[in-house]
């Protein structure tokens, strides 16, 4: 695993000062289309892919979930998220969608929220694994039968691989754990099975076969731009990625937001996730920027920082760590992707 300077400084609890390392390149306008986006996440990513597509629905066309829940299904409590958004009982099972619909309603009456009618000509692909004990079945289950509150049957595909642990199912890292295995960095492989292209192409439509990716269209980017404040008081990093395929510098590609789980930003497993999760060889070969956000690992107090914040394993926020309406437009993380999305679909300065 490739420690950074960055991973070094944060394990050892201290700051980064300028002298020490330069901010990232900006994000670039690259004039995509705006209107043609799609989302997907594993895990704590999977969750705020959801609720990420709920809150901005006019503009997100379908979101490819890994091991998640519903739309807010913490409701604000840690203690739910990890009992009835993971480890459901009789006691605490998952919400229904009868008792998300009217929180739902009243968000978007509020304007916090997209209407939720726009999810209706969504595409959504859902995956739980056999193995997964991280979050079950039941909760994964509760997702399918929220998006069908919303949604024909006929835009959502239900996926279950029987040996599969809690991981990023991928053919393209080079050293994936089994199958069956819910261990860092969380990507897996399971046969053939390759999970975005899976879910791209159900998002999508037809794909072109897939390309070997170009280092170069790989980039780290700066996400300060994008958060008021310090990124880490938000339990964001200093830098996110983009894939931008050479052929996307001129402008009309579509935008995929793919969102880490938690213990795989890049603080934690370097690039592992960015370059082996799988998007980046489908994007090459189908005109599509990857836009890959980036969390960062906290635990309390930190340099520079008047805030406490406890995210250890750098999840993204789906009850409630960073601000009390991290479900809504409002929400700190939620707004900064937003607006890297933005960014992206800028036509480039002549």
């Amino acid at each position: 695993m490739r420690m950074t300077l960055r991973s070094i400084a944060l394990g050892l609890g201290v700051g980064l000062s300028p002298c020490c390392m330069a901010a990232a390149p900006a994000l670039p306008a690259v004039a995509a289309d705006g209107s043609a986006v799609t989302v997907s996440g594993i895990s704590s990513g999977g969750y705020m892919a959801v609720q990420f597509q709920v809150a901005y629905s006019k503009l997100v066309k379908g979101a490819g979930i890994l091991a998640a829940g519903p739309y807010d299904c913490a409701d604000g409590s840690a203690l739910r998220a990890l009992t009835n958004c993971m480890a459901p009982t009789s006691w605490t099972p998952p919400p229904k969608p009868a008792e998300i619909k009217p929180r739902i309603e009243s968000r978007a009456r509020l304007g916090l929220i997209d209407p939720p009618a726009a999810l209706a000509d969504d595409r959504v692909w859902v995956l739980t694994g056999g193995a997964d004990h991280t979050v079950e079945r039941p909760v994964v289950e509760a997702l399918v039968a929220f998006y069908k509150e919303w949604m024909p049957a006929s835009a959502i595909r239900f996926v279950t691989l029987p040996n599969a642990g809690h991981a990023m199912i991928s053919v393209s890292d080079g050293k994936p754990n089994a199958c069956a295995t819910s261990e860092p960095p969380f990507i897996n492989r399971c046969g053939d099975f390759d999970a975005p292209g899976e879910l791209l192409g159900h998002l999508l439509g037809n794909l072109k076969p897939k390309k070997t990716p170009e280092p170069a269209s790989l980039r780290a980017f700066n996400q300060r731009p994008f958060i008021a404040g310090l990124p880490a008081d938000i339990g964001m990093g200093d830098e996110g990625f983009a894939y931008v395929p050479a052929s996307c510098r001129s402008g009309g590609c579509r935008v995929h937001v793919a969102f880490h789980g938690c213990l795989q930003s890049e603080d934690q497993v370097g690039r592992r996730f960015v370059e082996g999760a799988g998007y980046n060889a489908w994007a090459e070969a189908n005109r599509i920027v990857v836009l890959y956000p980036q969390t960062i690992a906290r635990s309390g107090w930190a340099p520079g920082s008047m805030r406490w914040v406890y995210n250890p394993k750098g999840c993204w926020d789906w009850w409630g760590y960073s601000a009390m309406d991290y479900a809504t437009r409002n929400a700190p993380q939620m707004a900064a992707v937003r607006k890297m999305i933005a960014r992206l679909a800028e036509t480039p300065a002549q």
